[in-house]
């Protein structure tokens, strides 16, 4: 019976233990903590795994975006009919949109002030909040045409996979940080309902 208790506390250790490394990871950068903070001290990086998957790179041109709304996924397309497949959080409904657009800027760790119509909405936001491993737009964002939407990381990691959102599409930091790397202003990105 002692080995037994001994052998489960040992295993039980190790995972808090790791949890808790992981829940510390660093941005090389900046030195800001990038860790999703977890979900009632569970869950650590996306609840959508993100793979190399196959993907028809005829209709959409390797270095473009494609956001499947309907899915909640984000495919990066890569060369020989093979994207990235990235979990996201997708507008809630009245919130989701379709259409194709292009990267304008990016930003690390962004300063986030709420649009007027989401004040309206929720008049306990705050005005502005400055960059950081509180704010709503997480580690990186990555800025659609001339409109307000983004691709951006975020400090609730639970919520991918989800339709929360104001028309956004949230990742967890680690892949919101891994697209960001590959993407430049300018990449085509073909935002789909179906």
């Amino acid at each position: 019976m002692r080995p037994r208790f001994f052998f489960t506390a040992l295993v039980l250790a190790a995972l808090f233990g790791a949890t808790a490394v992981q829940a510390q990871q660093i941005d090389r950068d900046t030195g800001l903590p990038i860790g999703p903070g977890g979900y009632r001290g569970i869950l650590l990086g996306s609840p959508v795994a993100r793979q190399t998957v196959a993907f028809d790179s005829k209709r959409y041109r390797p270095g473009s975006i494609v956001i499947n709304t309907a899915e909640r996924r984000l495919y990066y397309v890569l060369e020989n009919g093979q994207a990235i497949r990235y979990g996201i959080g997708v507008g809630r409904l009245g919130f989701t949109w379709a259409g194709t657009t292009a990267v304008s800027q990016k930003r690390e760790w962004p300063d986030w002030s709420p649009p007027p119509q989401m004040l309206k909405r929720r008049p306990d936001l705050p005005r502005w909040m400055p960059g950081g491993p509180n704010n709503p737009l997480g580690a990186r964002a990555i800025y659609l045409g001339s409109t307000l939407y983004r691709i951006h990381g975020s400090n609730e990691p639970e919520t991918i996979g989800q339709a929360v959102s104001s028309g956004c599409f949230r990742m967890v930091n680690e892949d919101v940080i891994d697209l960001f790397g590959r993407v430049k202003v300018g990449t085509a990105v073909h935002v789909i309902l179906k």
